[in-house]
C-alpha cells in the first residue's frame, strides 16, 4: 500500500526555460519526501543527534513522466520495496493535482554512524515505526522499479 508522505507545490523558482518544473527540482521534491519519511518514522534531527545515526543516499533513479507547471499542487506517495537492518529500498511516486503520475524515484538509502561514516543498523524504534508502512512483494513492484538505463536495440 502506498502512503502519502508529502504535499507541496511547484515553486516559481523551480520552473525552467521550457515553462515547467526543471529536472533538478524533481530530485529536490523527492529529497523532501525522503526527509518527511525519516521524520514520520522517528529519525528527525533530534533523533539523529540522540542516536548518532544519519542516512546517506546510495543510489537514486528518477523517471520523468509528465510536466509540472508553476504552482501545480504535487503529492508524493511512498512504498517500501524492501529493507534490512541497515538499508531501505524506497519507491516514490509524484502526482499532479489531476492524479497524473508525473515522476517516480527509486532510492536505496543506508543508516550511517555519524562519527565513523560507516554503515550501521537503524535504531530499533525507527525500524519498528517503518513496519506500519509494510513492503511490497517484488511481483507487485511498479513498472518503473528495478529498471536499468540503456538504449534498447531491436
Amino acid at each position: 500500500m502506498d502512503h502519502i508522505i508529502l504535499n507541496t507545490r511547484v515553486a516559481p523558482e523551480w520552473v525552467d526555460y521550457n515553462g515547467h518544473m526543471n529536472d533538478a527540482e524533481y530530485a529536490r521534491v523527492f529529497s523532501y519526501a525522503v526527509d518527511a519519511f525519516w521524520e514520520a518514522i522517528g529519525l528527525d534531527e533530534a533523533a539523529r543527534d540522540a542516536t548518532g545515526v544519519t542516512t546517506f543516499t546510495l543510489e537514486s533513479h528518477i523517471c520523468f513522466l509528465a510536466e509540472c507547471p508553476e504552482a501545480e499542487p504535487l503529492t508524493v506517495k511512498l512504498a517500501i520495496l524492501d529493507r534490512d537492518a541497515k538499508r531501505f529500498h524506497l519507491f516514490f511516486a509524484l502526482y499532479r493535482a489531476d492524479d497524473t503520475l508525473a515522476a517516480t524515484s527509486e532510492q536505496m538509502l543506508m543508516a550511517i554512524d555519524r562519527e565513523t561514516h560507516r554503515a550501521t543498523a537503524f535504531p530499533e524504534a525507527v525500524a519498528s515505526a517503518a513496519d506500519r508502512y509494510g513492503h511490497r512483494n517484488p511481483s507487485a513492484w511498479p513498472p518503473q522499479a528495478g529498471r536499468t538505463i540503456g538504449i534498447r536495440r531491436r
